[in-house]
């Protein structure tokens, strides 16, 4: 007998099955969890959900074992391997469930020798309950942490996760861990167990809260349609393939030819009938404050004409099919399909003189402006809301003329101002806000070539959503304002720093240098801007002190893009910073992307030349090469250099990979930035 073999009999002792039924009973929602985690992350969130439940509902054995022993992992004396004390029995069916379900999800996605890769595993091709047609289930949304989570574990191997998830949400001991690897047919259990240390690494001390969050709860799903515009035109074409066949078999029965009829109107191709008005969703107003989910589908229909069946249907009749001279517009990578049903009304009113319509169809949010003058073209305007939040979701532009804007809050913004990024040090005014939500006109940012004020709302939220919660929203265009976050520098020794809501005096202070870069997102579908200071150091000859910050915009659709600034506290305090580096369409200072390297030249009092560069909190050494050969230690790096020397710049990381530089179109020295060009690992 082997070493493993021996070492895998001693973690068993024969166990009645009906301890285990037990189990599955009680800790079916835990079990569920373990499965939805070790599951691989490639697969989607639907299937995901449903393939934990099969697996979970298939861990008993068939009818002819009901009755016989079971041979299963020892538990740690007096205690089961949920954390909770328990009866021997009791322990023991634990374990054997917890394996069972370890070695079935841990076989999902194992292929077989010689099966082909462009076929999914043939344990996810076994036709198997539970069932689900026409809806898609996934668990509700966390927030960045719990998505970076996801992220980490569905780059490592699956028996890394199952050690993970064993260690950090169930609480075992590591020996126990090694008897659950083992039984479940894990070869190298103590690998691993290394691979979830890599990953505990990564994650930090906050990993066992965040895999109970919502995100991880494969029994707490919200539902959705599928695309139900394809799938109503596959059935149709479905049935018109029907159709013909059976026409084309009559025809070859029929005698003689027949005859076609000419009396059937003719339908105008590519027309298309909107939803009826009383089709319409209304959410009633008491639901944002009795709800986990706090985005647009919490928000009641307001205004003075949300009975106006004649303006609702005039409404989805020019989004379904817009009259000829109706001003179209849309973010980028949002669609103008007509609306689905489920279509929910958020607001119908008149606003400066105009009829306003919004919509949200669970993807986009939709305005209807009708002008007061008949011979005036109506407007229609598209924007991506999907997956928000009570950030993102908390307002809406409802009018923008004549430099001026209004937005329409949501219900759980207590308290509104308004303030300029510019003057960091000023106040915010109050903003008055009517009963139904809608504000007081205020300037819209201005997109001329002058930077001279960057207005923005100051919101606070309901303390029935969130306490002491005051967020920053700006407006860049479009129909949902973006909101704005800000990143501290690291701590000396402290772990990773989080993004936060910019409304700190420092955060102010750092955003006020950056601010009018802002306007360069105008239409860019951006959903939210994070200032992000990665780096200071101290400028040579006693020249100060420099900060380098990382301006993240990330979009609805996913890919973001990044500005590095460079600035300096002998500047003004408002002096727009120096741009050192861009990059387009990069993960790149964001959770998937922590890493971060930039260089630039400063000029000091004598007058002598320095190439400066810094990297984030992992780099360790800074290399130079080209015209400039040197390298030092640590996180910054300042060396004297001719200006026009060309040099490349990198760095490299605690976990010994090497780091690109960002670099700045603005520099001929680097060429232009292309998409992905930030942060690169090698």
């Amino acid at each position: 007998m082997s070493t493993s073999q021996r070492r895998r009999a001693s973690a068993f002792e024969p166990v009645a099955l009906d301890h285990a039924e037990a189990v599955i009973v009680d800790q079916y929602t835990r079990l569920v969890r373990l499965a939805y985690l070790i599951l691989p992350g490639k697969i989607s969130r639907h299937r995901r959900v449903l393939a934990a439940h099969s697996l979970v509902q298939r861990a008993l054995p068939g009818f002819r074992e009901r009755h016989t022993k079971a041979r299963i992992p020892l538990q740690r004396k007096g205690r089961g391997t949920d954390g909770t004390p328990g009866t021997e029995p009791a322990r023991a069916g634990t374990a054997w469930m917890t394996a069972r379900v370890l070695g079935e999800a841990l076989a999902h996605d194992r292929r077989p020798r010689g099966w082909p890769d462009r076929l999914p595993p043939p344990r996810a091709l076994r036709p198997v309950l539970p069932v689900v047609w026409g809806l898609r289930l996934f668990p509700r949304a966390g927030g960045a942490e719990e998505i970076a989570l996801a992220q980490v574990l569905s780059e490592v191997s699956a028996p890394a996760r199952a050690a993970f998830v064993l260690c950090k949400l169930d609480g075992l001991p590591r020996t126990e861990v090694v008897k659950l690897l083992a039984a479940a047919d894990v070869s190298d259990p103590e690998a691993a167990l290394q691979g979830a240390c890599r990953v505990e690494e990564a994650v930090g001390d906050a990993a066992g809260t965040l895999l109970r969050s919502q995100e991880f709860d494969a029994c707490s799903v919200q539902t959705r349609p599928t695309d139900l515009l394809r799938r109503r035109r596959r059935i149709r074409l479905a049935w018109c393939a029907a159709g013909i066949a059976s026409i084309s078999c009559a025809a070859l029965l029929t005698v003689g030819p027949v005859p076609l009829s000419r009396d059937e109107p003719t339908r105008p191709v590519g027309s298309r009938s909107a939803i009826s008005a009383d089709a319409l969703t209304r959410t009633s107003s008491d639901v944002w404050a009795d709800t986990s989910r706090v985005d647009f589908s919490a928000w009641p229909a307001r205004g003075s004409r949300v009975d106006d069946r004649a303006l609702l249907t005039r409404a989805l009749a020019a989004w379904t099919d817009p009259p000829a001279g109706t001003r179209v517009g849309a973010s980028e990578a949002t669609t103008t399909e007509p609306p689905p049903k489920g279509t929910q009304l958020l607001y119908a009113g008149d606003v400066g003189g105009e009829a306003v319509v919004l919509f949200h169809d669970g993807r986009r949010v939709v305005r209807y402006v009708e002008p007061a003058s008949p011979t005036e073209p109506a407007s229609l305007d598209f924007s991506r809301a999907d997956d928000s939040d009570v950030t993102t979701a908390a307002a809406l532009a409802v009018s923008r003329k004549d430099g001026k804007l209004r937005y329409l809050t949501t219900p759980w913004i207590a308290e509104a101002q308004t303030r300029d990024l510019l003057r960091p040090n000023s106040p915010g005014r109050p903003l008055d806000v009517s009963g139904q939500g809608l504000t007081a006109a205020v300037d819209a940012p201005s997109a001329a070539v002058s930077c001279d004020s960057m207005p923005v709302l100051q919101l606070r939220s309901s303390n029935r959503i969130v306490e002491k919660h005051a967020f920053l929203v700006a407006d860049l265009g479009e129909l949902t304002p973006v909101h704005l976050s800000y990143t501290p520098l690291p701590g000396t020794g402290a772990p990773a720093r989080q993004p936060r809501e910019a409304t700190s005096g420092t955060a102010l202070q750092s955003w006020a240098r950056g601010a009018c870069r802002l306007s360069e997102l105008r239409g860019s579908g951006v959903r939210a801007v994070n200032h992000w200071d990665y780096a200071a150091q101290d400028l040579p000859e006693k020249g100060g002190r420099a900060v380098w910050s990382c301006t993240r915009a990330s979009t609805w659709r996913g890919p973001g893009s990044v500005l590095l600034q460079f600035r300096t506290s002998t500047e003004a305090a408002t002096a727009p910073a120096k741009v050192v580096g861009r990059a387009r369409s990069t993960a790149a200072c964001s959770r998937f992307g922590q890493h971060v390297v930039a260089d630039t030249r400063w000029t000091a009092g004598s007058g002598h030349r320095y190439l400066l560069a810094a990297g984030s909190r992992e780099v360790t050494r800074i290399m130079v090469t080209g015209d400039v050969d040197t390298e030092r230690r640590g996180r910054a790096l300042a060396v004297r250099a001719p200006e026009d020397a060309r040099v490349t710049v990198r760095a490299h990381l605690a976990d010994g990979e090497d780091l690109d530089e960002v670099s700045a179109d603005t520099n001929p020295r680097h060429g232009p930035a292309t998409a992905g060009s930030g942060g690169g690992r090698r």
